[in-house]
């Protein structure tokens, strides 16, 4: 069993509050979970309204779905024009750890 966690440090647009954050926040954690069955949720800089840290994890089988299924969810993250990825840190937990 492999465990895999992303860490997407992200820079909003303009925005001026923190609902104004939420609603641009949510519907990208919402399209993770529909498109990769993944685990995802804001986890951290919530008291910055134009920043947002957005944690992902996935578990399978073999490392190289776990690797393929981040790097994915980094190239949809990245690729919303409202976003600006500021980076992105991968982690990987197998059977010898």
């Amino acid at each position: 069993m492999y465990v895999g966690a992303l860490e997407l440090d992200v820079l909003l647009g303009d925005v001026h509050s923190l609902k104004e954050k939420r609603s641009l926040v949510r519907p990208v954690l919402a399209e993770l979970r529909r498109k990769f069955e993944v685990s995802v949720a804001e986890a951290g800089h919530l008291d910055l309204r134009r920043r947002a840290l957005v944690g992902v994890a996935v578990v399978a089988a073999d490392a190289a779905h776990v690797t393929e299924v981040l790097d994915r969810c980094e190239r949809l993250v990245a690729a919303r024009p409202e976003l600006e990825l500021l980076s992105a840190r991968h982690r990987m937990l197998g059977p010898e750890d």
